[in-house]
Parts: C-alpha cells; sequence; structure tokens
C-alpha cells in the first residue's frame, strides 16, 4: 500500500519549494514525489556526487514509502553498517519492517535484542508478544479470509458494517469524478467513501455507490465512525478553505475529524471538534461500545511515536475533554493507527510491537479506563509480511473485514472478508506425576488426553520434576492416561465445567514400577509374594492367604497385559499322590478367587499342582530337614509368561 493511504494522519504536502540548497533529489522527496527522489539519489551516488548518511536514509524511505521493501531493505542494511545502535528508533523500526517483509525474521530479532539491551521492560514485552504469536501461528487458525471480487486495481481497504446489511469502505477508485487530480506521493486519485451491499453468505460487496451526497470533497474523504443509531457520523478529512486545500508554515495540508449528523443522506451541523489542529493531523475515529469514547490517531506534540493512538470522552451535551494518550503500553516509537473498539477490545495497527512484517493488527483488552493489556498479534491469516490493518469485526455474526497489500492480492490495497470460529475456551489442570512405593517423581512420563470420542486431543511429557500442566477445553468429558515404560498406566476421566480460565492444581497420580512388583530367578520373572498358606490338609483361601493373592490381583491390575500361569508345591511330607492332589487343588483354588476379583480368566494361562516333584531345597521322603527348608518347598508361584 502507497502509504499516504494510511492518511488520513500523514501529511499532503502542496508546497513548491523555490531551487536552493537543497538539490533536485531532496526537493522531490520533500514534495513526497518518491519515485522521482530514488531515480535522482541513485544517480547523485552512482556518479559520486552525493554521500553520506542523509542521503542513504532518504533513498532508503523513499523505497520504503513506495513498498518497495526489497530495495529499502538494501538501503536501510547499508545505514545501519554505518550508524548501528546510532539508529535512532523510528528509523530502526522501519529497518525491521523490511526485514520481516523480506523474511530475514532471525536477523532481524537478533538486531531487536541487540537495539533494545538496556532496555528490559522493551525486551519482556517483546519476548512476551513473540512466545505468544509463536504459539498462535503453531495452531489452527480461527479465521478463513477471502480477497473480495470487489476490489480495484488502486487502492480499496477499511470496510466496516453500517447498518444490518450495509458496509462502508474507502477507495480512490472511479474518484475522477469528484477531482481530476491525483495525489502526489502514489500518483492515485484522493479517497472517497463509498457504501455498498454486504452479501450475507459470502461477504462480497456489491451495488456499490458514494456514502452520502455531500460527504465526498476534492480531497481525502475517508475513515468514518458513526453511532449505533446511524444519526451520528465522524469522518477524517483535509483542511480546506474555498474548495482549496489549506497548507500550515511548512506546507503540508493536515487532516482533521469532523462531527456531524445524517439526514436525508446528507451530513449536516458539521463541526470541527475542538482538539483538531492545523499544525498536527487527526484521523482514523472509532466508538467505543457504549459510545462514551471516541477513540482516534493523531501524530500531535506529546506522543510516543510517529502516530499514537488517543481517546476523548464524549458527554451527552455534545462536549469532549481533551485528548488523552492511549499509552506505552499501546503506543510505541513507531505507528499506531487504524483504531477499532469492540467488545471492550481494542483493535489497532502497528509496525512497532512484534509482528510479522510491515503494518500488524494486534489486540488489546481495555481492562479499565486508560489501562490496557499487553497487545498480542492476531496471527497468521490475519497478518502476513506486509502491511495489514483497517480490522473491523461484527461479533453477533463472528466475521467482518480488513486490508492489506499482501501480496496475490488485487491491487493496491484490498479488501478481505473473515469468517473467526469462536474459540474454545480452556482451564488448566495440573500436578506431578510421583512412584507410588517411594513417592518420588516419575520425569518424563507421557500425559495423553482423550476427548468424549477418543480422539487424541493433546499430548505431553512431565518435566523433570514430574510436573506436568494441561489445557483442557470447557464443558469437556476428558480421559488423561498417565503412563511411563517399566511403570503401570494410569487414566483419570476429568470433566471441566464452562468457566474459562479455571485452575486446578496439586492432582497427583501414582504410576508402580513393575520391577518392585516381580523377582527374578534367572530368566523366570515371578509376582512378588510372601509364602501362601493353607490350613493343614485344606485348599480353602485363608484370609492370610487372601493378603498375599491380593498382591497378585494389584500386580495384574496395574499392568493388564500380565499373563500368568499359576504353580502350586507342597513339601516332601505326606504321601506323592495326596501331594498332588492337594497342591493341584490348591492351585485352582487360588486360580478361582483371582476370577471372582476381576481377572480375566484367559490372563491365567494354567493353575497345574506339582505336589513334592519340584522341591526347591533337597528335602525328600526319608530325609530330615528342619520346618524352615520344608516352608521353602511349601509354596505357589505365579510366573510371568507375558507382559
Amino acid at each position: 500500500m502507497k502509504k499516504n493511504i494510511y492518511i488520513l494522519i500523514l501529511l499532503c504536502n502542496l508546497s513548491v519549494f523555490a531551487q536552493s540548497k537543497v538539490d533536485k533529489a531532496n526537493k522531490s522527496y520533500n514534495e513526497m514525489d518518491y519515485k522521482k527522489a530514488i531515480e535522482l539519489y541513485e544517480d547523485a551516488l552512482k556518479n559520486g556526487k552525493a554521500s553520506g548518511q542523509e542521503t542513504v536514509l532518504n533513498l532508503a524511505n523513499s523505497y520504503f514509502n513506495l513498498n518497495d521493501y526489497s530495495n529499502a531493505k538494501k538501503w536501510y542494511d547499508k545505514l545501519y553498517e554505518m550508524q548501528q545502535s546510532t539508529m535512532t528508533e523510528p528509523v530502526f523500526i522501519r529497518y525491521i519492517e523490511c526485514l520481516k517483509a523480506n523474511r530475514d525474521n532471525n536477523k532481524a530479532n537478533d538486531l531487536l535484542k541487540n537495539y533494545y539491551k538496556d532496555d528490559a521492560t522493551k525486551i519482556k514485552t517483546l519476548a512476551f508478544q513473540k512466545k505468544e504469536l509463536d504459539s498462535l501461528n503453531s495452531k489452527k487458525s480461527l479465521y478463513t479470509i477471502q480477497n473480495l471480487q470487489m476490489n480495484s486495481k488502486l487502492s480499496d481497504f477499511g470496510a466496516e458494517k453500517y447498518g444490518p446489511n450495509k458496509v462502508i469502505f474507502y477507495s480512490t477508485r472511479d474518484t475522477s469524478a469528484f477531482n481530476s487530480k491525483n495525489y502526489n506521493w502514489n500518483d492515485q486519485p484522493y479517497l472517497n467513501t463509498y457504501l455498498g451491499e454486504k452479501n450475507l453468505s459470502s461477504g462480497e460487496i456489491d451495488n456499490i455507490t458514494p456514502f452520502l451526497n455531500n460527504l465526498n470533497s476534492n480531497y481525502h474523504d475517508a475513515t468514518v465512525a458513526f453511532s449505533k443509531d446511524l444519526k451520528t457520523v465522524y469522518y477524517t478529512t483535509n483542511y480546506s478553505k474555498k474548495n482549496r486545500m489549506k497548507t500550515n508554515k511548512d506546507g503540508y495540508s493536515n487532516m482533521k475529524i469532523v462531527k456531524g449528523q445524517i439526514e436525508n443522506n446528507e451530513i449536516v451541523n458539521q463541526e470541527v471538534l475542538n482538539f483538531n489542529d492545523e499544525m498536527y493531523s487527526c484521523g482514523h475515529p472509532t466508538l467505543s461500545d457504549d459510545g462514551k469514547y471516541l477513540f482516534f490517531t493523531s501524530d500531535m506534540p506529546g506522543g510516543y511515536g510517529a502516530t499514537d493512538i488517543y481517546y476523548v470522552e464524549l458527554f451527552e451535551d455534545g462536549t469532549n475533554n481533551s485528548p488523552i494518550n492511549a499509552g506505552p503500553t499501546i503506543n510505541t516509537a513507531g505507528r499506531e493507527m487504524f483504531p477499532y473498539f469492540v467488545d471492550n477490545i481494542l483493535y489497532f495497527a502497528s509496525d512497532a510491537h512484534f509482528g510479522m512484517g510491515g503494518l500488524d493488527i494486534f489486540e488489546s483488552k481495555m481492562e479499565q479506563k486508560g489501562h490496557f493489556s499487553i497487545p498480542l498479534n492476531l496471527g497468521e491469516a490475519i497478518n502476513s509480511n506486509m502491511d495489514d490493518f483497517a480490522y473491523t469485526f461484527d461479533a453477533t455474526a463472528s466475521d467482518g473485514y480488513f486490508s492489506s497489500n499482501r501480496v496475490m492480492g488485487k491491487g493496491d490495497d484490498d479488501i478481505y472478508y473473515f469468517k473467526k470460529e469462536k474459540p474454545k475456551m480452556y482451564q488448566t489442570y495440573s500436578g506431578n506425576v510421583l512412584d507410588e512405593k517411594t513417592n518420588e517423581p516419575i520425569p518424563f512420563a507421557s500425559v495423553n488426553v482423550t476427548d468424549e470420542f477418543g480422539d487424541e486431543i493433546q499430548a505431553i511429557e512431565t518435566d523433570s520434576l514430574g510436573y506436568y500442566k494441561l489445557t483442557l477445553p470447557c464443558d469437556s468429558d476428558l480421559k488423561l492416561k498417565f503412563s511411563k515404560e517399566n511403570y503401570s498406566s494410569k487414566t483419570v476421566g476429568v470433566i471441566t465445567d464452562n468457566v474459562p480460565e479455571k485452575e486446578m492444581k496439586n492432582n497427583i497420580v501414582y504410576l508402580v514400577n513393575y520391577e518392585s512388583l516381580v523377582d527374578k530367578e534367572g530368566e523366570v520373572e515371578k509376582i512378588k509374594v510372601a509364602p501362601i498358606y493353607f490350613d493343614l490338609d485344606k485348599y480353602d483361601i485363608t484370609p492370610q492367604a487372601e493378603t498375599e493373592l491380593n498382591k497378585v490381583y494389584y500386580a495384574m491390575t496395574e499392568f493388564p497385559n500380565i499373563t500368568i500361569k499359576i504353580e502350586s508345591h507342597t513339601d516332601s511330607r505326606g504321601s506323592d499322590s495326596h501331594n498332588l492332589k492337594l497342591s493341584d487343588n490348591r492351585a485352582k483354588s487360588t486360580q478361582k478367587y483371582l476370577i471372582s476379583k476381576g481377572i480375566d480368566p484367559s490372563r491365567i494361562i494354567s493353575a497345574i499342582g506339582y505336589g513334592e516333584t519340584r522341591l526347591k531345597v533337597n528335602c525328600p521322603n526319608g530325609v530330615k530337614c528342619t520346618e524352615e527348608q520344608h516352608a521353602i518347598n511349601r509354596r505357589s508361584d505365579f510366573i510371568i509368561i507375558s507382559k
């Protein structure tokens, strides 16, 4: 976009300087004839007739003002080599814009860190904005956009809903009907305001006509705001007298905001708002939700940068207070412009908050009068590496418009229509994963979240201290599975309510270490249990036996893929046949107990008694052994077949 379209707060130079000490290149530059200035500057540099930082700066700025960011970068590169950290902040901001427009993001970020290294607050803000932008761009965008068919080869921008099914926008199209003279900067006609009908399904704008009979003049008339009842209008226009543009002592014509009433398709009772002044520009008006505040852009003295966002309070008697700067949270050393206020959120374009190149669109919540949250970039789709601006949003329809001069457009600036999905609201759920036996943290355990349909929606790992933090959608029935190799897994059900940003902390999950539940005898793994005792010559499960069998049940529950075989043994006392039958009954009795607890029968491959045929201690018939030795032989084994 030829920067004059940011207009209405920029300057229109009408003066004709006499040839003096300023050479032709500087004269063309001062007259905003940047194409001619570039030709003259480059010729002078080529022939050695010019050198120095001012010439390089003016040449870089000329390319920048014509949106030729590639050539502008080349000359800003040279200027930065000369000036390094002494480069003024407004020029540095333009340099960063050019780097990002050419997708040299790493260099831009390195230069930002170096330039602001002594400004901890600025570095902290940029780092926060970058982190939020990176996070936003890593997700699926909520926006779907389309370039409108009505866009012309010239500049079209600033579409905004007007009533139930109409749209106002601004354009340099067909304005020869109002003024045959072109604007020096971009050799396009002056801006005028148009009205069209909105196709409610596609967002396209049709049946386009000039807006109001007496709004469009011989010069710039654009950026309109209006009350909810559509009876009061605020618009931006040049200072003029007797149909001629007025200039200040420097030869510039600034912009002013005019208020009026709409009657019979005309503006009546027009008045210039009292904070305007011919020495500076005011433009881009927009009203707060309740109509009590008028936000606008200005380069009035005392601001933070090239252009700042201000606001005034509007009173019932039609008066207003003095302009209040929106403050350093919003405004920077660069350009903040095109404010738009809806649902207590201020949207605006900026080239100095952390962005993607050129002007980007940001949002900031007005937390209370005069206090705003750190502006956040709207991310890809809405923003690009070029200029993106003039965002408007209809919260009821969840759609709106923005403007951009990104590549693949139809003209100089194009209007884009967007639909915005309603963002899912989230809650946080956090805690630690610990070893159940030792109570020590389990680092790098997996945490997987699935929704009502069983689809995985999030997967993270605990940190080195076993800590995890999940972002869960509101109004959802979710399953959280915690697991790690050689540990049990645990699934926790979580139902979130509709309270956004709710925090659920200190949720402890215990996992069981597989090694803590088994004994190994060579290559054989057995579930770890104490000897299971039965009453003499009995195979009924005793309370003592039940305690040990519950350990088997626990292991098989914690590790649901374990399959086992049960082997029961006796000592050598008693007849061989009796011991064989008794041990087999005991094996099957333990099997029956585990199945009664809920263990799938298929997970117990076999349950067999071996009597005294597999003694661990050599105490066969006729050999005198101690009671302890006989106890070792009298055992039940739960041998792990698979896991």
